[in-house]
């Protein structure tokens, strides 16, 4: 059986794998982020601070060290003491990582908006919540998808550092059938899935930010 037979008929459990953890991340971070968002602007000094640690500390590390320590070092902090399997510890890392980087962007988005904007809100009778939730996280949506479609794409090639905890993605899986063959081909074929995953995206988030664009 030749390299690319057998990358073919492995390929997809890997793919499954990278696809899951990429879904899961954007499904689970975009609310989240926005919660954090929120949490930020809160009159409480507290909070803020707190929101503001884990925003550092998610954008200050890598997250190659987040999966090892949620996974291989959780279990040993004192309280806590959870152990998560090698699955939830990767689904929460990039889960809270891309949340903190999302966050960012949206706050930006956010002071970006004119103080009218909030006015306006409240002229119609609307309290904060309403007004952020109604008038201006919409506007924040179309101005930062460009933003927000870079950190997508950027997620897709991070789901590569699972293989760490021993997750089958793709990648793994080349790797794999790279070293029992001692071919490089493997590695061409996932590039070039990527590539044309990347393209997808791209298409996605330009039709997207069209439609923004039609709408407003």
């Amino acid at each position: 059986m030749d390299v690319l037979t057998i990358i073919l008929k492995q390929g997809p459990q890997g793919l499954s794998t990278t696809m899951t953890v990429f879904f899961l991340t954007l499904l689970l971070s975009l609310p989240l982020s926005i919660i954090v968002v929120m949490l930020g602007r809160s009159p409480i000094t507290l909070i803020n601070k707190i929101i503001a640690g884990y925003i550092y500390f998610m954008r200050g590390t890598p997250l190659l060290l987040q999966l090892m320590f949620l996974f291989f070092g959780l279990p040993f902090v004192p309280v806590i003491g959870v152990a998560l399997s090698r699955y939830q510890a990767v689904i929460v890392a990039f889960a809270l990582n891309y949340a903190a980087y999302f966050a960012e962007i949206l706050r930006g988005g956010i002071e970006g908006v004119s103080i009218g904007q909030w006015e306006a809100g409240t002229v119609l009778g609307l309290n904060k919540r309403q007004t952020f939730f109604h008038i201006i996280l919409p506007q924040v949506f179309k101005s930062t998808i460009p933003a927000i479609g870079n950190e997508v794409i950027t997620l897709l090639k991070d789901t590569s550092l699972v293989y760490i905890l021993g997750l089958t993605d793709i990648l793994k899986v080349a790797n794999g059938v790279s070293t029992a063959n001692l071919s490089f081909i493997p590695y061409i074929f996932v590039a070039g899935v990527y590539l044309l995953l990347t393209a997808v995206l791209t298409k996605i988030m330009s039709k997207i930010e069209e439609k923004a664009n039609y709408i407003s």
